[in-house]
């Protein structure tokens, strides 16, 4: 018999216990988690698809509270812009063809947003910021950042104890990216509203100007990407099967399936 919690589990006749115990597989990500996790999946690449199309149209960036093509930009992408300017009798304007994809990003900022919310406020309830992503003292030391660094250089499988858990590096990413990156790219977001920054004018000052805020918002999301493809790069270094699996039915694989 195994004890789990206060019942007790008849093991298989001749199978030890830890070998039971390989082949149950042990809970991993809440159903909180998991939807969440999965809805903001599906707003990132809405907005990732909806906000490369935005740039495209006017592919410069400027600095302070206004900025045209006829002025100089603090940032260029090299490549074309997919609107021109266009001769009228009161001289020239800039088309906006792009009205789809401001609809489909504001759309999809605010779900992302409300999903975001909802799981900031339920881990903060059920304790899963203070279990999954608080570091310990002990782990906050350069000898414990220079063990993780090098682990990730040589590009090292973990071991299935360090798989049930996340790691260092891991802790701090999600909270600068829950704390830090997300905040940033909807403030800036907003403060691109006219009507936002007309009910509330010191958060655009804040950021040094309507434009400044358009930069900033690039910039952010930028990291936010770049997040996302290390993000993947470790889950297939990992085992994507195993770790994506977990991640859509809350359980990781015993010790032969992670292997």
């Amino acid at each position: 018999m195994a004890t789990v919690g206060s019942a007790e589990v008849p093991l298989e006749a001749g199978v030890p216990d830890s070998a039971a115990a390989a082949r149950t597989p042990a809970s991993r990500h809440s159903l909180l988690v998991r939807v969440t996790h999965w809805i903001i999946t599906l707003c990132f690449f809405a907005l990732l698809w909806s906000g490369a199309e935005i740039v495209v149209s006017h592919p410069r960036f400027y600095w302070g509270e206004t900025g045209n093509v006829l002025t100089t930009p603090w940032l260029q992408l090299p490549i074309p812009s997919s609107r021109a300017l266009v001769p009228t009798g009161y001289g020239y304007v800039l088309p906006d063809h792009n009205g789809w994809s401001r609809a489909l990003h504001f759309q999809s900022a605010w779900i992302a947003v409300g999903t975001g919310l909802l799981y900031a406020v339920a881990s903060l309830l059920t304790g899963h910021f203070r279990r999954e992503l608080l570091p310990a003292w002990s782990e906050l030391s350069w000898r414990g950042w220079w063990t993780e660094i090098k682990k990730h250089l040589r590009f090292e499988r973990p071991g299935e104890q360090e798989a049930s858990r996340y790691n260092l590096l891991q802790q701090l990413a999600y909270l600068l990216v829950i704390f830090v990156l997300f905040p940033l790219v909807i403030w800036t977001g907003l403060a691109l509203s006219p009507a936002f920054g007309s009910a509330f004018p010191a958060s655009v000052h804040l950021l040094g100007g309507r434009q400044s805020a358009r930069t900033l918002h690039f910039l952010v999301s930028l990291l936010l990407v770049l997040f996302l493809l290390v993000h993947v790069a470790m889950v297939w270094l990992a085992g994507f099967s195993s770790r994506t699996g977990a991640m859509i039915t809350g359980r990781r694989a015993g010790r032969k399936e992670a292997a």
